[in-house]
């Protein structure tokens, strides 16, 4: 058989050679071999001539022969011996024999010789034309016998070729149809759904060629074939530039639409539509291919990526500028609290006085918040027992959110401490209070709840405890487009004026920095609702160092610092010639220094130093933390105050009493109190 063709079917192979019969003429006399082989001379036949029993032998041992003639009469081994070898071989068993015989015509010798295996005698003196047609008889029955075993032969390549063809069909078909299996799972379970559409029209009707549409959108295929339905559940603020697209489609030849798309249940999707356009013979337009392709996970990985931008960029920009903006803070409110000093007897004075000390303590409040949403403020986190503190909260907010809101709060029994900066968390809710008010400006109900939950952990490690503090309002509540944008810095729905954007986004990164999470449920006229969630501690694990348990004073108790010294280490003169002039105004006697180096060279020179008070940010290769160690290797007993604008990520003051810029009078005379008497906070 040939090579298959392209078409995968069989080819015809070329012409086979012409049959050849060989003929093996056996006779001791060569005379005889001659004149039998002048006779069968043909240009058909192949004759062979053997002039001994054993050479006959050996010749049908390695050749085929269509026909043997046999000589009777032979030295050593007579014919009916050589016939009977040849018959007692399988591979010459049915090679036909003809003997050649000049004696024994007898009846007796001729049955000898067809029970050696003879098929027919021919007598010397040969005849010509009686051996001829004898032969020619059982040539041609050979000829015909090798004909049809040839065809048999090549019917069964056929049949094994077309077997082989079939197989390998079989297995292409098998393998198409496990590629396409294949291919409808993975489609199945690809948010990914195939259609057709129609070119022109008003309004789009799309026939979907898989079932993952109703996946996808709870609407099966054949909702979508009506007209009208894709239209009604397209966002109103995608659907001019959508359509607009669409209809530019025949003369672009493709578009990638993106746009929002409500499901059957009610949810908003983020689509992406890749149309191509078919093209007809006349290169217009005539039918519409697309895929859709629900990418709401998508864009959610987006959005979250740009708030995470957003929030490095804000706390860059605000860690830049918060140390210099707080040491300029720290300047005023100083020289302010020394001017209140001497204004006593003029109240009207004493009024602006503390004005502009509110207003300026505002300033740092701003920084403060940009520094909490960007999660770099650093925070002082102490124990906080809720018993305590909702109460004190309920009333503050009472008098802040005015008389038209009604105040509703509800504490589960035994409920776990949290650990939180104090400030920053009443800071927080506060904030959330004030926004339900804005919220309900015909009045309303805010509802705080705060419940214990348990969180398995993993590997029988325990169950730690989460505490959700939800506040909720009975507000107009807000648009989809709105929530999704809720905490972005510098976003805000309020008028010009009355708001920064800063709010709800201190309150995330608050809460963020804290170890917690935060939600938001919100639709219009159905109220907002949010979600505060912050681990509660296991109090096995909770050590002096980790939370702060002072409680601060209601005032300060004087200090008198005659004859003490104090050491002020800071690089900024304005800064440190006034917080000089503070601690002389309690009676200190002050050194000064502009930076590490200087301030332990005059270490090593007085003796008698009472407190250390130096700046954590100086120019330099040593910050005021690594002054502090130093101090504390080479003067244990040495008490150390750190003050900073604006601790970076990489710095850790917990070993120090920290006062933050801008700080009050008030605020700096209570910690040097404590620390004076070597009371440190951890």
């Amino acid at each position: 058989m040939g090579d298959d063709a392209e078409d995968g079917k069989p080819t015809a192979s070329p012409d086979p050679l012409p049959i050849r019969a060989k003929i093996l003429i056996v006779d001791d006399d060569r005379r005889n071999l001659l004149a039998a082989s002048e006779i069968l001379a043909d240009p058909a036949l192949d004759l062979v001539l053997a002039d001994s029993p054993e050479e006959a032998l050996r010749r049908t041992l390695r050749e085929e022969f269509a026909l043997i003639l046999l000589d009777v009469q032979m030295p050593r081994m007579d014919g009916y011996e050589v016939a009977a070898l040849i018959r007692s071989r399988p591979r010459t068993s049915r090679v036909p024999i003809l003997f050649l015989t000049a004696h024994n015509k007898e009846d007796m010798h001729i049955f000898r010789g067809y029970s050696a295996g003879a098929v027919d005698y021919v007598f010397k003196p040969i005849q010509p034309l009686v051996l001829k047609s004898k032969v020619d008889v059982f040539v041609d029955l050979y000829c015909k016998t090798e004909e049809i075993k040839r065809k048999a032969a090549a019917e069964k390549r056929l049949l094994l070729e077309n077997l082989r063809v079939r197989g390998e069909k079989l297995e292409a078909e098998q393998a198409l149809r496990r590629r396409e299996e294949h291919q409808a799972a993975v489609l199945r379970g690809l948010p990914i759904a195939l259609y057709t559409s129609p070119v022109g029209g008003e309004e789009r009707r799309l026939t979907f060629t898989n079932d993952s549409i109703e996946r996808i959108t709870g609407f099966s295929r054949d909702a979508f074939a009506t007209s009208g339905l894709w239209e009604s559940r397209l966002d109103p603020e995608d659907s001019e530039r959508v359509l607009r697209d669409l209809r530019d489609l025949p003369e672009t030849g493709a578009a990638a639409l993106e746009y929002r798309w409500r499901n059957a249940d009610g949810t908003e999707r983020h689509i992406l539509d890749q149309v191509v356009v078919k093209r007809g013979e006349d290169g217009r337009a005539a039918e519409l291919f697309g895929m859709w392709f629900d990418v709401t996970e998508r864009k959610e990985l987006e959005l979250s990526l740009q708030h995470a931008s957003k929030l490095e960029a804000v706390g860059r920009l605000t860690g830049g500028i918060a140390h210099d903006f707080n040491n300029m803070l720290s300047i005023v409110i100083g020289n302010l609290d020394l001017a209140r000093g001497s204004l006593q007897d003029n109240e009207k004075a004493l009024r602006r006085v503390e004005n502009a000390i509110e207003g300026a303590h505002r300033c740092a409040e701003l920084t403060s918040r940009l520094l909490a949403f960007s999660r770099r403020s650093p925070l002082q986190p102490r124990a906080l027992d809720f018993a305590d503190f909702i109460p004190g909260l309920t009333k503050l907010l009472a008098r802040t959110l005015g008389e038209r809101i009604t105040i509703a709060a509800e504490l589960d029994g035994e409920l776990p401490e949290i650990c939180v900066d104090h400030a920053q968390f009443e800071a927080a809710l506060i904030n959330l209070a004030v926004n339900a008010r804005d919220a309900m400006p015909e009045g309303g109900t805010l509802r705080i709840r705060v419940q214990a939950r348990d969180v398995p952990a993993p590997e029988g490690t325990g169950s730690p405890r989460w505490v959700d503090i939800t506040v909720a309002d009975t507000g107009t509540g807000m648009p989809p487009a709105i929530l999704a944008r809720v905490f972005e810095p510098f976003f805000t729905t309020k008028e010009a004026g009355k708001g920064t954007g800063l709010g709800l986004s201190m309150v995330y990164g608050f809460v963020q920095q804290s170890g917690g999470t935060i939600a938001v449920d919100s639709s219009p006229g159905q109220g907002t609702r949010f979600v505060v969630t912050l681990p509660a501690p296991d109090r096995r694990g909770i050590t002096p160092a980790s939370i702060d348990q002072r409680a601060p004073d209601a005032a300060a108790e004087a200090v008198n610092g005659a004859g003490k010294v104090v050491l002020v280490v800071e690089d900024d003169a304005d800064v440190r010639s006034t917080l000089v002039a503070t601690l002389e105004a309690l009676a200190f006697t002050v050194l000064s220094a502009q930076d590490g180096s200087e301030a332990l060279r005059i270490l090593e020179r007085e003796r008698d130093i009472a407190l250390v008070f130096s700046d954590v940010n100086m120019p330099g290769t040593m910050t005021g933390i690594d002054l502090g160690h130093v101090i504390r290797r080479q003067w244990p007993q040495m008490p150390i105050l750190l003050t900073s604008g604006y601790l970076q990520e990489h710095q850790d003051a917990s070993d120090f009493d920290l006062l933050f810029k801008p700080y009050r009078t008030d605020e700096l005379v209570e910690l040097l109190r404590t620390s004076l008497h070597g009371i440190q906070a951890a």
